[in-house]
C-alpha cells in the first residue's frame, strides 16, 4: 500500500473493513487525497460569515500552520488546546496539528476560567490557539493554571502568522494505533475526563457510519447545529464530509431555530444534525409562524440525548423530512446504534451499525434476558484508547477485549431495535423496581404543554426515592404551576404505573445541560 491510504473491502455482514497503510497520517487521506482525486477547486467549507474555502486553500492552510508549528518547536506529541469557534480556521489548526505530529485537543467553547484552567494542568499542554470571543476566561484560565503554556496564540493572531509559512508540508509519520486527537467528554455526569483518539478512529466513524449507513456522498453539502468542539458536530461538520469529499457549511452562532432556519434558507444543506433540545425548539417556533423550508434536506440526524417519540411524528408532519435518532459518545466518537434510511422506528436508537458489536449486562456481568433491561457495552474500531490521567476511569470504562463500558442503560425491544432507559447514575429505584426517567420524561413531553422535562430520583420524608419532575412550559401556555401541576398529573396517570407518578414538581425556564444537549440531572439532584 501507498503511504497514508486506507483499503476499504466490503464485507456485508460486518461493515467496511479497513487496513491501513504503515505509515499512516490521517490528515493525507482527509486533507491531500483530494487534490490527487481532483477536488482543489471544489468548496469544502462555507461559513454563514460569507467565507469560501475550496479543497486546494484547505490543504495550503493546513500545511501552513503545521509549519508554524514546526518552526516555534512545538513537538511531535505535544498537546495543542483549541477553544475556537466553528470556523474555517478550525480546520486549519485541527489538521495542520496532526499533519505535524501534534495532538490537537478541542475545547468546549462555553467554559469557564476555573474549567480550562483544569484542562491546561491536566494536558500539560505546549500551545492554546483561542477565538477572540473567548478572550475573558482564556486569558483567567491562563492566569490560575499552574502549568505554563509556552505558545499562547489569539485564532486571528497565529492564522495571520502562519500566512507566510511554507506550503508543503512532509506529514509526520504516525501509525494507525497512535495517538491523533483528544476530546474532553462533555460532564453529564460530573467533571470532563480527555478521551485520547487514535488516527484511525476518525476514518472508521466516517466511513462505517458517515458513508455505510447515512450514505455521506460527495455532492452534499452538510450542516451541523451541534459544535465542532465536541464528537458528534466534529463527525458532522468535519469528519464525514471531507471523508466523502462533500461540503460543510460552518456557523459561529449559538445554534437557535432561526439561525437553523437562515442556513437550510441561504446554503441548502442536504444533510443536517441536530439535537432533541434543538428540535423540540424548532418545532416550537414553526407553531409560531416561523418559516422552515427543509425541501434541499435528504435526512436529519440527531443524538446527544434520547428523542422523544412525539418529536419524530411531529417533525415529519411538519417539515416532510425524517430524523434518524442515535447514540454515540465522546469515547466511541461517534454513533455506533441508529436509526437508519431503511430502519426507522420512534423512541428507539435503531440497530447496531455495522462494524460494531453491543451487549447488554445484568449487574452481574452476565447478558440480559431479550426485553430486559441492563448495561449497554460496545465494541469496534473508533474507541479511545485512555483518559488522559485518569487509570482508574480507564480501568471502569475502557475493558478488556476491547469493550467499552457506555455507562447507559438500554434494552432490546421485540423487533431487535435498542430502547434507551437512561444513563446508569440516573436510574432509580422507586418500590424496589428499576424505573427509566426517560420513560417518564417521554409522557410527560407528550402533553402539548410540555416543551421539555426532566425526571430525577429525590427521598421523601421516609428516606424512599420517589420521581421528582422539572418542566419547561410549551410557548403560550398560560396555566399557573399548580393548574398545570393537575393536568400533567392526570396525564401521567393515564400511561404510567402508580410508582412512576411525579411526587413533586417544578416548573423552570430553562434545565441545566452540557453542550451536545444532554439533560445534567446529577445537577437537579444535587
Amino acid at each position: 500500500m501507498e503511504p497514508h491510504t486506507v483499503s476499504i473491502t466490503r464485507e456485508a455482514a460486518n461493515g467496511a473493513k479497513l487496513t491501513f497503510s504503515t505509515p499512516f497520517n490521517v490528515a493525507v487521506p482527509f486533507i491531500d487525497r483530494h487534490l490527487a482525486e481532483g477536488r482543489s477547486k471544489k468548496t469544502a467549507i462555507q461559513t454563514t460569515t460569507g467565507v469560501s474555502v475550496s479543497y486546494a486553500a484547505l490543504a495550503d492552510r493546513v500545511n501552513q500552520f503545521g509549519n508554524l508549528l514546526k518552526e516555534a518547536s512545538v513537538q511531535p506529541g505535544h498537546r495543542l488546546l483549541m477553544v475556537v469557534k466553528d470556523c474555517a480556521e478550525f480546520f486549519y489548526i485541527f489538521w495542520g496539528a496532526i499533519k505535524a505530529g501534534v495532538i490537537p485537543v478541542p475545547l468546549n467553547t462555553l467554559l469557564k476560567a476555573k474549567d480550562y484552567a483544569y484542562m491546561i494542568d491536566d494536558s500539560a499542554a505546549a500551545g492554546i490557539v483561542w477565538s477572540p470571543e473567548y478572550d475573558r476566561e482564556v486569558l483567567a484560565a491562563l492566569e490560575q493554571a499552574e502549568h505554563h503554556i509556552a505558545n499562547q496564540w489569539r485564532q486571528d493572531d497565529v492564522i495571520a502568522m502562519s500566512a507566510a509559512a511554507n506550503t508543503a508540508l512532509k506529514p509526520h509519520p504516525a501509525s494507525a494505533d497512535d495517538d491523533c486527537f483528544w476530546l474532553y467528554s462533555s460532564g453529564s455526569t460530573g467533571f470532563p475526563k480527555g478521551a485520547v483518539h487514535r488516527h484511525r478512529n476518525m476514518v472508521v466513524t466516517s466511513q462505517q457510519y458517515g458513508v455505510d449507513v447515512l450514505g455521506v456522498r460527495e455532492d452534499d453539502v452538510c450542516f451541523s447545529a451541534a459544535k465542532l468542539f465536541f464528537a458528534y458536530g466534529l463527525g458532522n461538520g468535519m469528519t464525514f464530509p471531507l471523508w466523502a469529499g462533500a461540503s460543510t457549511v460552518l456557523a459561529a452562532d449559538r445554534p437557535t431555530p432561526g439561525m437553523t432556519f437562515d442556513v437550510f434558507s441561504r446554503f441548502r444543506p442536504t444533510l443536517y444534525f441536530g439535537v432533541p433540545t434543538l428540535y423540540a425548539a424548532q418545532l416550537a417556533a414553526i407553531d409560531t409562524g416561523a418559516a422552515c423550508d427543509m425541501r434541499s434536506v435528504r435526512w436529519c440526524v440527531s443524538a446527544g440525548e434520547a428523542l422523544p417519540a412525539d418529536i419524530f411524528r411531529r417533525w415529519k408532519e411538519k417539515t416532510g423530512t425524517t430524523i434518524l435518532d442515535g447514540i454515540g459518545s465522546t469515547e466511541a466518537l461517534h454513533i455506533f446504534i441508529s436509526n437508519r434510511p431503511d430502519l426507522q422506528k420512534p423512541a428507539t436508537s435503531g440497530k447496531v451499525i455495522p462494524g460494531y458489536e453491543a451487549r447488554i449486562l445484568n449487574e452481574h456481568g452476565s447478558p440480559v434476558a431479550k426485553g430486559e433491561a441492563g448495561a449497554l457495552q460496545i465494541r469496534g474500531s473508533s474507541t479511545a484508547r485512555i483518559y488522559w490521567n485518569k487509570p482508574e476511569k480507564t480501568d471502569e470504562t475502557m475493558l478488556p477485549e476491547g469493550w467499552l463500558n457506555t455507562g447507559d442503560i438500554y434494552r432490546v425491544d421485540e423487533d431487535g431495535c435498542y430502547v434507551y432507559e437512561g444513563r446508569f447514575d440516573d436510574m432509580m429505584k422507586v418500590g424496589g423496581i428499576w424505573t427509566s426517567p426517560v420513560e417518564i420524561e417521554a409522557c410527560l413531553v407528550d402533553h402539548p404543554k410540555v416543551l421539555e422535562a426532566a425526571i430525577v430520583g429525590r427521598k421523601d420524608n421516609a428516606g424512599l426515592v420517589k420521581p421528582e419532575a422539572w418542566i419547561i412550559r410549551a410557548n403560550g401556555v398560560k396555566e399557573s404551576d399548580a393548574e398545570l401541576q393537575v393536568e400533567l398529573y392526570d396525564h401521567v396517570k393515564t400511561f404510567l404505573a402508580p410508582y412512576k407518578y411525579p411526587r413533586w414538581w417544578h416548573f423552570v425556564e430553562e434545565l441545566p445541560k452540557t453542550a451536545t444537549g444532554k439533560i445534567q440531572r446529577f445537577r437537579l439532584r444535587q
